[in-house]
């Protein structure tokens, strides 16, 4: 069941991050992670694509109703800088291109 959202990351991750070293993508529960500089900062799964964010941009992204806080089970606790996009499919490619930089780039 993961292996299309395995594919389609690496998809994604081939088109808006190219040229980007320190990057792979990792089966991730029922769906895929991408991994930059070691940690996980991209998922996709049945729920949708998430970035971890700046907080400020993704309690913004968030409060605007642009996307929602992230959980990988319905009881589990909210994903702390996580924004995520249900319907990814809507975002344009700008948008998408700068949630992969930002999601990507290592945090000071």
């Amino acid at each position: 069941m993961a292996q299309p959202f395995l594919e389609n990351l690496q998809v994604l991750a081939h088109q808006y991050l190219k040229g980007r070293a320190n990057i792979e993508c990792k089966h991730f529960f029922s769906g895929a992670a991408l991994y930059a500089h070691g940690r996980i900062c991209i998922s996709l799964t049945p729920v949708g694509l998430a970035f971890k964010l700046p907080d400020n941009l993704s309690a913004e992204l968030i409060e605007s109703g642009v996307a929602s806080p992230l959980r990988y089970f319905a009881k589990s606790p909210v994903k702390k800088g996580y924004a995520l996009f249900s319907d990814f499919d809507r975002l344009d490619a700008d948008s998408l291109k700068t949630y992969f930089r930002k999601a990507t780039t290592p945090s000071t």
